[in-house]
C-alpha cells in the first residue's frame, strides 16, 4: 500500500475515533445529568463511608455526638451530611424535598453494596435516615444537576461537526494538489514549457507528490527535446545556407562564364554531394533520436565485433597513410553478438575517423577492441594524439553540429559523434571521451553484453 492510502486511511480513522469519543462523552454526560435527576444521592464508598461513620457515632454517643460531628464537618467543608429523623425533619433544620427523602429511605433498606444512606433505630425508639444529597457532589456532577441534562441532540451535533471538520481538512488536502497539477497541464499545453508543480506540493511525500515529481521530469524532457529540436534546425538551416550559397555562385559563374562550366558544374557536383552526405546523416540522427530504424536496418545480424573493428580500422589506416598519418589496431579474445551491424559500424567509423582527422601528422591513432568480463561488455578505446577538447566540452562533443574550437574550421558538420552515441545507445551501451596524457583524445565505446540489441554467443 502506498503513503497516501496510510494517509487517508489514518485521518478517516482519527476522524471516526474523534466522533465516538464525543458521542461517548456526551452520553456519559447526559447519564450523568439523567442519574442526578432520578437518584439525588451520593453513592459509591465515599458517601458509604461517612453515612457508616455518623451511623456509629449516632448508635454510640448519641443525637448530641451526632451533632458535634456533623458541625466538625461542616466546618472544614469535608461533607454536608444530612440527618433526618422520623418526622422529616432534618438535625440542623435545612429543608429536605419529600421525594429526596423517600429515595435515601428506599436507598437504605436495599441490598446495594455502596448505599451511601443509612437508616438508625435509637433505643429510645427514634429513627433516622442518614445520607448525602448529590447536590453535594464537585465537577461536572454538580454543573448537570437535576432537572438540567444535556439534549440528546448534542451527540449528533458533535459527530456532525468533528465529521464535517475531518472531512474538509481531507477534501483539501486531496483536491489542492489536484488543482495544482490540473493547472500545471493547462499551462503545459498552453506552451509554457517552463510550468514546475513541485514547488506547490510542499513538504508532501505521497503518490500525490511523487506524480507532481513526475510531472516535472516530463515538462523538463519535453523542454529538452523542444529546445534541442529548435537548436538543430538553427543549425540545419546554418549548414544548408554555405552549400546552397555556393551553389548559387557556381551556377552564376558557369551563366557569366560559359568557358568555366567544366570547373563550376564540378563544384556544383561537390556541392550536392555535400548536401547528400548532410541529409543523410540528419535522418539517421532523426531515426536514432526517435528511437527507431528503418525497416531493412533493424534486423539484427550475428557478427563478429573484433572484425567488425578490424575492418574499418584496415580502410582508415588506407586514409590515413595518405595525410601522414597511421592507424594500429589490436584485439584481445573475439565477441560475437546479435546486433544492427551496420549501426555499429557507422558510430565505430565515425569515432575513427574523427580521430585520424585530428590527430597531429607523423602521429597514430590507436584502436583497441575486445571482451570486458570484469562488466560482461565489448570496449573499443580509440586514442589519437590531436589537440584534445576542454574538459567542460568533453560532453558537448557528441550534441549535433558541434564542433569545438579546433574543429571550427575544418569539413564536417559535427554530426559524426552525435550519430555514433545515439547508436550505441540505441544498442543499450555509452560513448565517452577523455583527453589522453601528453594530448590527444581517447573515446571508448561500451557495448553491454546482453542488452536489447546485444545478445552475446559467446566471448573469450
Amino acid at each position: 500500500m502506498g503513503r497516501f492510502f496510510w494517509k487517508f486511511l489514518l485521518s478517516y480513522w482519527a476522524a471516526l475515533l474523534l466522533v465516538v469519543l464525543g458521542i461517548g462523552l456526551t452520553t456519559w454526560l447526559y447519564r450523568l445529568a439523567d442519574e442526578g435527576r432520578d437518584a439525588s444521592l451520593e453513592s459509591g464508598p465515599r458517601a458509604t463511608f461517612v453515612a457508616e461513620s455518623a451511623a456509629a457515632t449516632l448508635r454510640h454517643g448519641g443525637v448530641a455526638a451526632l451533632r458535634g460531628v456533623m458541625e466538625e464537618w461542616r466546618r472544614h467543608g469535608d461533607v454536608e451530611l444530612y440527618a433526618v429523623d422520623a418526622s422529616g425533619r432534618d438535625l440542623f433544620g435545612r429543608p429536605v424535598s419529600p421525594d429526596v427523602l423517600e429515595r435515601a429511605r428506599a436507598r437504605a433498606e436495599s441490598d446495594l453494596e455502596w448505599k451511601g444512606a443509612r437508616r438508625v433505630d435509637l433505643p429510645g425508639g427514634e429513627s433516622w435516615i442518614l445520607f448525602v444529597p448529590i447536590g453535594h457532589r464537585s465537577g461536572l456532577a454538580r454543573f448537570f444537576r437535576a432537572g438540567a441534562p444535556p439534549s440528546p441532540w448534542v451527540p449528533l451535533l458533535v459527530g456532525a461537526v468533528v465529521s464535517l471538520v475531518f472531512g474538509a481538512a481531507l477534501a483539501w488536502y486531496v483536491a489542492r494538489p489536484i488543482r495544482h497539477l490540473r493547472a500545471a497541464f493547462a499551462s503545459l499545453s498552453a506552451g509554457h514549457l517552463e510550468t514546475r508543480v513541485a514547488p506547490l506540493m510542499g513538504r508532501r511525500r505521497d503518490e500525490v507528490a511523487d506524480l507532481g515529481r513526475h510531472f516535472d521530469e516530463m515538462a523538463r524532457r519535453i523542454q529538452s527535446l523542444v529546445g534541442a529540436q529548435r537548436t538543430l534546425l538553427h543549425e540545419v538551416s546554418h549548414e544548408l545556407r554555405s552549400p546552397l550559397a555556393r551553389l548559387q555562385a557556381a551556377t552564376g559563374l558557369a551563366r557569366q562564364n560559359p568557358q568555366k562550366l567544366e570547373s563550376s558544374l564540378e563544384r556544383i557536383e561537390q556541392e550536392a554531394e555535400r548536401l547528400d552526405d548532410l541529409v543523410g546523416q540528419l535522418l539517421t540522427l532523426s531515426r536514432l533520436e526517435a528511437g527507431v530504424a528503418d525497416a531493412s536496418r533493424a534486423r539484427l545480424e550475428s557478427t563478429d565485433l573484433v572484425d567488425l573493428v578490424a575492418s574499418i580500422a584496415a580502410d582508415a589506416r588506407f586514409e590515413a597513410e595518405s595525410c601522414g598519418k597511421d592507424v594500429v589496431f589490436s584485439s584481445h579474445g573475439e565477441t560475437v553478438a546479435d546486433v544492427r551491424a551496420e549501426l555499429v559500424g557507422r558510430a565505430v567509423e565515425n569515432v575513427i575517423r574523427n580521430a585520424v582527422k585530428f590527430t597531429a601528422p607523423g602521429t597514430v591513432v590507436e584502436v583497441t577492441a575486445g571482451a570486458d568480463a570484469a562488466d560482461a561488455a565489448f570496449l573499443v578505446r580509440v586514442a589519437d594524439r590531436g589537440p584534445g577538447v576542454a574538459e567542460s566540452d568533453l560532453d558537448a562533443i557528441f550534441e549535433p553540429f558541434y564542433r569545438g574550437a579546433a574543429g571550427s574550421s575544418g569539413p564536417g558538420f559535427g554530426l559524426g559523434l552525435a550519430i555514433a552515441r545515439r547508436a550505441i545507445a540505441a544498442h543499450g551501451g555509452r560513448v565517452d571521451a577523455r583527453n589522453r596524457p601528453g594530448g590527444g583524445l581517447e573515446v571508448e565505446i561500451r557495448l553491454p553484453v546482453g542488452a536489447p540489441g546485444l545478445l552475446p554467443h559467446r566471448s573469450a
